[in-house]
């Protein structure tokens, strides 16, 4: 028997063995409404002749790759393509990838390490304000190195405000950068904490602005400070800004819906293993008789496509922009004994009217894209009035 025959006996041995253990992961809790992990991961069955395929494949690949690779890391790259292939969420981090990720709370919002300026001589966004040593740095870019897409969206004729919605996000999260000149993309992490505090303006029609980069623990309660703040100037309406938002706290969603709505459903999440769950709203005569207006657009995502949904269906709001990202999934983690952890989505969210959000997004009552010629102040404008005359 050859030592590579003996190898693979042992590897097929071993991952029969594992797949009948109980494998325990310590509860996680964070405020970021990241499910908690409080029972034990079960034991399932695989058929041998799958366990014998993979076992086969592996020993062709190592065997014949043209670069020797380690069992480690093989095995390192089929445990990655077993999660990563489940959705466009799910991922296995490294011990050191997840002690990153505890650090941060899903309601942050980030960017990356730099700025991206519009070059008018060559046409171009480039690389600016990039510092030596930064972790961008670090995987070969530069200042002054033209960018051609983020996360597959070409930036030519893409605006400033465009452009910083496609670099902001969950802190935390990955963005994909395609340099001029490389065939390959470079994944960088969220690491800058960009401020999120909600962005009031008044405009000269008596519409409130409320600009909302993130749902954050205190959002339900700065909109209500903000609205009554300003309602000492007659408001005909409030529009909520979620351009570009990327969600963050589920339950801050509820709670900023539930500010306008006095009863009925706002959101329920549905998962194979922990059951489903609805989230009501409470009787309130509060800002019952205000006007709302919700702007999106594609960059619109989870917690904000909630909020937008339970107003939109309940007809509390008008809905201007475009369709939204489509990400409704919650997500949990589950950390492995060596360190690393699975992030896993484990539920849906679901509109009031029994919608799927994730991949189909939000429909606006009112397409009305910003286009790249338009200024934004003119854009708001028009925005405001097409809610002032809205009838929902």
């Amino acid at each position: 028997m050859t030592q590579h025959n003996n190898i693979y006996r042992t590897l097929c041995a071993s991952v029969l063995m594992c797949w009948g253990l109980h494998l325990s992961a310590a509860p996680i809790t964070h405020s970021s409404g990241w499910a908690d992990e409080d029972k034990s991961i079960s034991s399932t069955e695989v058929p041998i002749e799958s366990i014998q395929q993979f076992v086969q494949i592996y020993g062709i690949v190592k065997d014949n790759y043209v670069d020797k690779k380690s069992d480690d890391a093989l095995f390192q790259q089929s445990i990655k393509g077993l999660v990563s292939g489940l959705d466009r969420y799910s991922r296995y981090l490294s011990a050191e990838e997840y002690r990153q990720l505890i650090q941060y709370t899903e309601g942050d919002l980030a960017s990356v390490d730099f700025n991206l300026n519009y070059d008018a001589h060559s046409k171009s966004w480039q690389i600016q304000d990039l510092k030596p040593g930064s972790d961008s740095s670090k995987l070969g870019l530069r200042n002054g190195q033209v960018i051609l897409k983020v996360d597959n969206q070409e930036l030519k004729n893409l605006n400033q405000d465009q452009i910083q919605g496609l670099l902001y996000g969950s802190i935390g999260s990955t963005v994909q950068i395609h340099p001029e000149n490389n065939n390959s993309t470079v994944i960088l992490v969220r690491n800058k904490k960009v401020e999120t505090d909600i962005e009031p303006v008044l405009l000269h029609n008596q519409v409130l602005v409320l600009k909302i980069r993130v749902f954050q623990q205190d959002t339900a309660n700065e909109v209500k400070r903000l609205i009554e703040e300003y309602s000492s100037t007659k408001l005909k309406a409030v529009v909520f800004d979620l351009r570009n938002n990327p969600g963050g706290l589920l339950s801050a969603s509820v709670e900023a819906a539930d500010l306008f709505l006095n009863q009925g459903l706002i959101v329920t999440t549905k998962s194979r293993s922990e059951g489903d769950q609805q989230f009501q709203a409470l009787p309130s005569n509060e800002f019952q008789n205000l006007k709302l207006g919700i702007l999106i657009n594609r960059r619109s995502a989870s917690a904000a496509e909630v909020f937008t949904a339970a107003l939109k269906e309940h007809k509390r709001a008008w809905v201007v922009g475009e369709n939204s990202y489509g990400k409704g999934v919650v997500q949990k983690l589950f950390p492995l004994p060596s360190g690393a952890a699975l992030q896993m989505t484990v539920s849906h969210y679901y509109t009031p009217n029994g919608n799927m959000i994730e991949g189909q997004g939000i429909q606006p009552n009112q397409t009305y894209a910003l286009s790249a010629e338009m200024k934004e102040d003119n854009y708001l404008e028009h925005v405001t009035d097409l809610v002032l005359k809205s009838r929902y």
